[in-house]
């Protein structure tokens, strides 16, 4: 019983799956029931399945059936009517079909205005939107055009912005056209175009203030001699209506204008902020020479370019190429002072524009650049000068390059530039114009010691007195008492010596000027450079003279007093010096003058000359004397030379009467001593083997007449029988030597 429960249960629970299946299948879609069928054939009640299936699908075939009997009366009326709508519909048809045609035919034309229609509209579209897109090329294509012209008439630095607002603000609006993507291809061989020809220009500057460095030079040097010339009219009054300035700023040198279209203008002008038409006459302008325009459009252009530095090193690298062609100076530039000048020109127009593109740009050249340019310049200017100058062998022309070379610092020091060893370079060539100022001297003492007369200055009116007192500072009461024709006691070399110390007082005080030195050193230089003039050359110049061969001794004579005269006359400079440069003697480090020594050392040396002429003259007259010394006559007159000798001698210290009382003195006691000197050679010397009574009385009788000569005083200021000394030896040879020959005759 158990089995047949179990059977049972089993047999229920397989009809209720098997129910379960054929809902689902019901209830399913159709792409769905393949697991369900599964589930039923993986089961071993599938023939019983289908038996179930089977009866399910009569009982709605049942339900189909009984469905449809119930509304097939309805079917059979619906299509009788349905019969009946289909004749209808075909009349209708065919109204249709007609009233189509009629309308085909009468609407063909309203088809064709239609398609007209439609392409007009279509054109104006095209035509609408062909407008849109150039109102949006226009811009471009207007910019495009600007570009170029702007590059044709070399506005580079415009150019450049309006490439950039192409580029930034109108290209990417209509970046999908062809003729766009050219332009877009083109930007950087523009922007190359433009920064080749911006340096092209920029050549062309450098090109220019190269050539035009002189000029521009040439004016700052102008404009500073002006300024000078104004600092050292302190008391003048100002013209009336005149609004010229007392100072110009240095930077006015050069006026740049600005425009809009650029930091700096694309228009420069150059030197001297002139006020007044008179101003540009005087001083022109550079304006007309250097356009600064192509260095600040460069500049510009090559920043907005990001290659600022590039720039800058190439603008630095060229001028110093340029400052080193500047300071080579010409072989011969020594020859003219214009050669100075165009040299100093260059190099001032250099550092001019330098100094201006330092202070109208900002960092294009820096201070230390331009100090860096300044002490290679410095350097080799003063090398140049040193050597050039060393050629100089005219004074005057030493001392307008001392002057050129004060205008040429002083412009510099006006832009900043330190010229210290400029002015230290002068003290040397100091020394230079000093020697070349000797020499030139040297030649003038000469001349007027050559063309002296070597006679006393006569005159014969008050005009004449007048001039050589002023020429020469002499004071004489009794001269003065004097009527007149009269003389002074010094020739016509004495007033022109001093007046040419004078002048060469006032040569070195006229390189002094300018230099910045004291009084003080001024002074020192003076009297030092007067000091060599009178110690070196005036001295070298009389003992030259002195020492000719064919000076007389009335030329020493008069020398020996304008010696003297010009030795007086020494305080006189010293008080010349004082008064020009305001440097009292007792100042200390004073130097002194040493003309009293030159003059003394002159005046020794003419005496000693004359001493040596004297005796000269004494041994002619001597070498005239013709002994016998065996001859038997007796004479009674002394010899006919000595006789001459004497008279020479005679009319010679007769001379002496303008010399010192000493000088004349010891020139006849030279002259007596020498004489008795002399003739007791002859006396003694030892050709003479045997004497003569007669020829004893002979020389007896020329000693009394030397003797004679000694007591007559031929030179005043000798004490009694002083001269006659001199001849004392003599007389007791010429005793002894009668007295023996007397003596040996008497014997025989």
């Amino acid at each position: 019983m158990e089995r047949g429960k179990m059977a049972e249960a089993e047999s229920l629970e397989t009809a209720a799956e098997h129910e379960r299946i054929l809902r689902e299948i019901e209830s399913t879609d159709t792409a769905c029931i393949g697991p369900t069928l599964r589930s039923v054939y993986d089961g071993e009640e599938h023939g019983r399945f289908m038996e179930k299936l089977e009866t399910r699908i009569r009982n709605h075939d049942r339900e189909i059936e009984k469905m449809c009997n119930f509304h097939y009366q309805g079917f059979v009326d619906s299509i009788t009517e349905l019969l009946k709508v289909r004749g209808e519909a075909q009349k209708l048809k065919n109204q249709v079909t007609d009233t189509n045609r009629k309308l085909q035919h009468e609407g063909k034309e309203l088809v064709i205005a239609m398609e007209e229609l439609k392409q007009c509209r279509l054109q104006q579209r095209n035509i609408s939107a062909t407008v849109d897109k150039l109102m949006l090329c226009l811009p471009v294509l207007e910019m495009y055009s600007k570009l170029r012209d702007q590059m044709k008439t070399k506005r580079h630095y415009p150019a450049l912005k309006t490439l950039e607002h192409l580029e930034h603000t109108y290209l990417p609006q209509v970046s999908h056209y062809r003729f766009c993507k050219v332009m877009v291809d083109n930007i950087p061989k523009l922007r190359e175009e433009i920064k080749d020809v911006s340096m092209s220009d920029l050549k062309d500057f450098l090109e220019s203030i190269r050539k035009h460095s002189d000029k521009i030079g040439e004016t700052a040097m102008k404009q500073a001699q002006q300024q000078r010339n104004l600092d050292n009219i302190v008391l003048q009054p100002p013209r009336i209506g005149s609004k010229r300035k007392a100072k110009k700023d240095a930077y006015t040198i050069f006026d740049t204008e600005i425009e809009s279209t650029s930091p700096k203008s694309e228009q420069d002008s150059g030197i001297l902020d002139v006020e007044d038409e008179e101003d540009e006459e005087e001083v022109p302008g550079t304006q007309d020479l250097v356009d600064f325009s192509p260095v600040y459009r460069c500049l510009h252009i090559y920043s907005v370019l990001g290659a600022r530095e590039t720039f800058e090193n190439y603008y630095r690298k060229q001028r110093r190429k340029q400052a080193r062609l500047v300071l080579q100076p010409p072989s011969n530039m020594h020859e003219t002072l214009d050669g100075y000048r165009k040299y100093f020109n260059q190099i001032v127009g250099f550092f001019v524009v330098e100094d201006h593109i330092l202070h109208t740009t900002q960092g294009l050249v820096n201070r230390a650049y331009i100090d860096e340019l300044w002490e290679m310049a410095l350097s080799k200017t003063i090398a140049a000068l040193r050597t050039h100058s060393s050629y100089c062998s005219d004074p005057n022309l030493v001392l307008d390059l001392k002057n050129l070379i004060v205008l040429f610092a002083d412009t510099l020091q006006v832009y900043g530039f330190p010229v210290n060893q400029l002015f230290d370079m002068l003290l040397e060539i100091r020394d230079q114009y000093s020697e070349t100022l000797l020499k030139k001297w040297a030649g003038i003492f000469r001349n007027i010691l050559d063309s002296d007369n070597y006679s006393p200055i006569p005159v014969t009116n008050e005009e004449m007195y007048k001039k050589v007192v002023g020429q020469f500072p002499f004071q004489d009461i009794e001269l003065e008492k004097q009527p007149f024709p009269k003389k002074f006691p010094f020739s016509e070399f004495v007033p022109k010596v001093y007046s040419q110390i004078k002048e060469f007082i006032y040569a070195c005080l006229k390189f002094s000027e300018d230099l910045h030195l004291s009084t003080t050193e001024v002074d020192d230089m003076i009297r030092k450079s007067t000091n060599l003039l009178l110690t070196r050359t005036l001295s070298n110049s009389l003992q030259n003279v002195i020492k000719r061969k064919n000076i007389g001794l009335t030329e020493l004579v008069q020398i020996i007093i304008n010696t003297t005269h010009l030795e007086k006359s020494c305080k006189y400079l010293e008080e010349f010096i004082t008064n020009i440069t305001n440097v009292l003697p007792e100042t200390v480090h004073t130097s002194k003058l040493y003309g009293t020594t030159t003059f003394k050392d002159a005046r020794h040396a003419a005496e000693e000359e004359i001493y040596t002429n004297l005796n000269q003259k004494i041994d002619q007259f001597l070498q005239l004397a013709d002994y016998d010394w065996m001859t038997g006559d007796l004479g009674n007159k002394a010899s006919d030379y000595l006789v001459d000798l004497i008279a020479f001698l005679r009319s010679t210290f007769a001379v002496f009467t303008h010399l010192p009382g000493k000088v004349a003195q010891t020139a006849c006691m030279s002259a007596c001593k020498h004489l008795a000197t002399s003739l007791m050679q002859l006396l003694l010397e030892a050709e003479v083997r045997q004497l003569t009574l007669g020829a004893l009385q002979q020389f007896n009788l020329d000693v009394r007449e030397c003797e004679q000569f000694a007591r007559s005083g031929p030179v005043p200021g000798f004490q009694e029988d002083t001269l006659q000394l001199a001849f004392i030896d003599l007389r007791q040879v010429s005793l002894c030597v009668f007295v023996f020959c007397f003596s040996f005759k008497m014997c025989d």
